[in-house]
């Protein structure tokens, strides 16, 4: 699934010597590029979705009206009369 279309920009970072020569030795196995692009892309979507969760708690929040007193229980109450 591609997360954003257009173009590629180019991002870079530093592992351990010791990781780098693993890593080498099974690129043959393994798109590098491919795999860290796509755990980029998961990371971006889990923080945006925690943001924009936490917005709609915080609008949900600051709404104005509430649930009665007792709504709860005289609703669970109610369906288990109807059946």
């Amino acid at each position: 699934m591609v997360l954003f279309r257009g173009l590629m920009s180019v991002v870079s970072f530093k592992v351990r010597r010791e990781i780098k020569e693993l890593m080498d030795k099974y690129r043959d196995r393994i798109n590098w590029s491919e795999e860290l692009r796509r755990f980029v892309e998961e990371k971006v979507r889990e923080l945006e979705a925690e943001e924009n969760f936490k917005t709609v708690m915080e609008i949900l929040s600051n709404a104005g009206w509430r649930v009665p007193k007792g709504f709860s229980a005289s609703s669970v109450r109610e369906d288990r009369d109807s059946s």
